[in-house]
């Protein structure tokens, strides 16, 4: 595990949905080792375990809770739980997938758009009203929504579902940046491409062959992959007092593979 000396997050809370493992769980670890106490939520209880034993071992104030973040009813209790220990500073809606419905629209059934909706949208919809009041009471927050390639530009892999859910995160963004700012509380996306989680290399390897993956690691300019430590330090500038100017903003990091796809 990279260190990391700074101690920016000194005193601030911060809770990341989906983080019992990769991208949540980097992020997680990041904010941490920065000063914060992060609050980690995922259904997976077993890497919720992982995950707090890990940051226990290196030192890290990080707690895990396992929630069925489709439960609006859990969401709200957890959230009123969370409060009762401090304020809740960061929020990183970090839940989503495109829970490997088929990539061709056609394909694609009602249900499925509902489970990618429900997951990607309406659970950080859900937890970001839950724990917007308490910001606003404080004055602060810093509100950090995961969107994605896809749903600027269209995904290889992920289908019509996923884009047009990492699509609406970005509207929301926008949204409540304009609400929220005068409150001290900004509101910004992050976009990735594809970061190599082991979610996602299986995904790729079900539905890219091998020569298909080495055309798309070529069309990107700096020739390789994003990492999970890519997207948690823009996460952890984008949770800083150094980012409180940046609002509503749209974060690509992808290697600069927008520009030549």
């Amino acid at each position: 595990m990279r260190r990391f000396e700074g101690r920016r997050f000194e005193g601030r809370r911060a809770l990341i949905t989906a983080a019992g493992s990769g991208l949540g769980r980097g992020m997680a670890f990041r904010l941490a080792q920065e000063g914060a106490a992060v609050t980690i939520w995922d259904r997976d209880a077993e890497a919720l375990a992982e995950a707090e034993a890990e940051a226990r071992d290196a030192g890290l104030a990080v707690t895990a809770e396992a929630l069925d973040m489709t439960d609006g009813a859990a969401i709200e209790a957890a959230v009123a739980g969370i409060a009762q220990r401090g304020a809740i500073d960061v929020l990183v809606n970090n839940i989503g997938g495109s829970l490997h419905t088929p990539f061709r629209f056609l394909d694609q059934s009602e249900a499925d758009w509902e489970r990618v909706m429900d997951v990607n949208v309406t659970a950080c919809v859900r937890t970001t009203r839950a724990v917007l009041p308490h910001m606003v009471a404080a004055g602060y927050g810093r509100i950090i929504n995961m969107g994605s390639k896809a749903g600027r530009f269209g995904s290889l892999f992920a289908g019509a579902n996923y884009a047009a859910s990492k699509g609406a995160m970005q509207a929301f963004t926008l949204q409540l940046a304009q609400e929220f700012g005068p409150h001290g509380i900004t509101c910004n996306t992050l976009c990735p491409g594809a970061i190599q989680t082991p979610r996602v290399q299986r995904l790729l390897a079900e539905r890219q062959s091998e020569d298909e993956r080495q055309k798309v690691l070529q069309s990107i300019p700096v020739r390789r992959h994003g990492t999970v430590e890519d997207i948690a330090a823009a996460v952890a500038y984008f949770a800083s007092e150094e980012a409180g100017f940046v609002n509503g903003a749209s974060l690509d990091i992808n290697g600069g593979q927008a520009m030549v796809i």
